[in-house]
């Protein structure tokens, strides 16, 4: 027997310990998790897309039938348009107060604001999330919506910290919330200490929202760990 039949023995030879079947279950669910962490409102272009494959193949298929002959129909009555109300529901309200930044942009002043999240068999602690968008008059446009996905979102420490990158042409500052009583947060980009921008949040204010100038921070690849400090100085996070 040469080495290519050895080769080829080993490979029939059964595993000497069974593989686990994978949890597919478990995989899924941890995947919506992460998924739903994470939302860059920015759904517009993809049902667009979508629409355009839509009719595209039926486009094709009624090339391939037979065009009828044309018959002279009356016209029809107009049909009356509904109420934007009822082909429009509006948008969740925030919770609590909507938190500017004083960052204008093209597109309105940056703003922060809380909204419910409301899934009681996958996050039963979690209901609520931090929202990033612009704020023009009295329209507010979400742009950037974050929400923790284990334990509760109210537990001592830093929750749902994102941003730091180009969305709809405007660079969104890293913002994101602490609980507990936090006085000052700071982090390190290049060497330098840059402190946070801190609000409490109207509806719950052991709940701080906070945010850096995204000229002192340009992105969170820039950033080293967070620490919060109480009103004494007193570190409250390692």
């Amino acid at each position: 027997m040469n080495d290519l039949d050895d080769f080829r023995a080993a490979l029939r030879q059964p595993p000497g310990e069974p593989f686990a079947e994978p949890d597919l279950a478990k995989i899924m669910a941890d995947g919506t998790r992460i998924r739903r962490r994470r939302r860059a409102l920015t759904t517009t272009a993809g049902i667009a897309a979508a629409a355009v494959v839509v009719l595209v193949f039926v486009f094709a298929v009624q090339l391939r039938q037979p065009a009828p002959a044309p018959v002279a129909q009356p016209p029809a009555p107009p049909t009356p348009s509904a109420p934007a109300s009822a082909s429009s529901p509006p948008a969740q309200p925030p919770i609590g107060d909507v938190v500017g930044t004083g960052i204008q942009t093209q597109a309105g002043e940056i703003v922060f604001f809380a909204r419910a999240v409301d899934e009681p068999q996958q996050l039963p602690d979690i209901h609520f999330g931090l929202v990033a968008g612009f704020r023009s008059g009295t329209s507010l446009q979400a742009v950037l919506a974050t929400n923790e996905v284990r334990g509760s979102d109210r537990s001592f420490g830093f929750h749902a910290t994102d941003g730091g990158e180009l969305i709809s042409d405007q660079l969104i500052p890293v913002f994101g919330y602490f609980a507990g009583p936090v006085a000052r947060i700071t982090t390190t980009v290049h060497g330098k200490t840059v402190e946070a921008s801190l609000t409490k949040w109207t509806a719950d204010p052991n709940v701080v929202f906070f945010w850096f100038d995204p000229v002192a921070v340009p992105d969170s690849a820039s950033l080293t760990p967070l620490i919060a400090y109480d009103a004494n100085g007193q570190r409250l996070t390692k």
